[in-house]
């Protein structure tokens, strides 16, 4: 297990963050329970990768977002990656999102993060107000990742967090600095 990665849950009030962290960390969401508006919430958790290494991910469980406030701008700048949720039955959440999305690749300063997005609410499909083909059509043209999920099954949260400390935690396939090419590397000097 490498360094602690930092990830940031952001989205509009009300689309579940609080929700789809609680049951993918614990399993113990009740469903149909009242929302409680969060201020700011950290949570730890222990995340297996696609390869079988487990990594810790530090989730800052940030405050919904809705008309007057605006995204802490602090959290830009030490997130390793951001997890964009909006809910299927709100299109103000999903441009909400959007908005997230542009203000996280205005303010990043060049730093590499991962973001992937989050469709809650799947087991409400009978309200759905966003298009699934329309959500994943604008994921491809923002070259991320988005996931339709359901905080009543767990199991739908799992792939898209074990991707995305996967992703995190991804070796380097190339040295970030060229290696000597010095046969004699390590050998000291050659005078006798």
């Amino acid at each position: 297990m490498g360094k602690s990665c930092k990830v940031v849950v952001c989205g509009q009030s009300g689309v579940g963050k609080t929700a789809v962290l609680e049951q993918l960390l614990y399993a113990n969401h009740v469903a149909g329970s009242e929302p409680m508006e969060t201020l700011e919430d950290i949570y730890i958790g222990s995340i297996e990768t696609d390869r079988g290494t487990r990594e810790q991910v530090r989730f800052y469980d940030t405050r919904g977002l809705r008309d007057g406030l605006e995204f802490p701008r602090h959290y830009y700048t030490f997130a390793d990656a951001f997890v964009l949720v909006y809910s299927i039955d709100s299109k103000e959440s999903f441009k909400r999102m959007e908005a997230l999305k542009k203000d996280i690749d205005r303010h990043r300063d060049k730093k590499e993060v991962i973001i992937i997005v989050i469709g809650n609410k799947l087991d409400k499909q009978d309200e759905r107000r966003i298009d699934a083909i329309y959500a994943q059509n604008w994921a491809k043209n923002e070259k991320v990742r988005l996931w339709e999920v359901s905080v009543v099954d767990r199991r739908t949260l799992i792939e898209p967090f074990v991707h995305l400390a996967s992703k995190m935690t991804q070796p380097q396939s190339k040295p970030t600095f060229p290696l000597s090419r010095n046969k004699n590397k390590g050998s000291g000097s050659t005078d006798s």
